[in-house]
């Protein structure tokens, strides 16, 4: 027996709460109820989304991929998700027992603590060590009366 993906009671609970498509110019849109078995479906099995089938009369793949953009930007998405939490706790299905609370779910609105701060060092001018033997070459060579080799290879 095959698993439904969108089953008639599930489909009454998240109608409601889809943005109705309004019809411009050109063919009539696909019904919310087409293009959420199509999102499902592809979400489900992990097809790309060129990829949808036509037996399953959704429309296309782009058609879908375009209403689950605009349910996203809409927030249908986190009202499904509050509506079917509350459904499921009604019914006591939920265990709270096992949950998971993270960054990703739970906004921090004043960002935590606040970290130490690092202590920076400050810009010290240090002369590079080959410089300074040449330097001193340089140097002994002007300073000696008469410059030889062995004066600059001595560092």
């Amino acid at each position: 027996m095959t698993q439904e993906l969108l089953p008639e009671e599930l489909w009454k609970t998240i109608e409601p709460l889809l943005p109705s498509k309004k019809a411009g110019p050109g063919r009539p849109p696909s019904s919310n109820r087409k293009a959420m078995l199509g999102i499902l479906f592809v979400l489900k099995t992990g097809i790309p989304w060129k990829m949808l089938p036509r037996e399953l009369e959704c429309g296309s793949g782009m058609t879908c991929w375009r209403r689950l953009r605009d349910w996203q930007k809409a927030g249908v998405w986190g009202k499904v998700h509050r509506v079917l939490l509350n459904q499921l706790q009604k019914e006591g299905k939920l265990n709270w027992k096992r949950a998971v609370v993270d960054a990703s779910n739970v906004r921090a609105l004043f960002g935590g603590p606040k970290r130490a701060p690092i202590p920076r060092t400050r810009l010290k001018e240090v002369q590079n060590a080959i410089f300074l033997q040449m330097e001193k070459g340089i140097l002994s060579l002007l300073n000696s009366p008469e410059p030889t080799v062995t004066t600059l290879r001595k560092p």
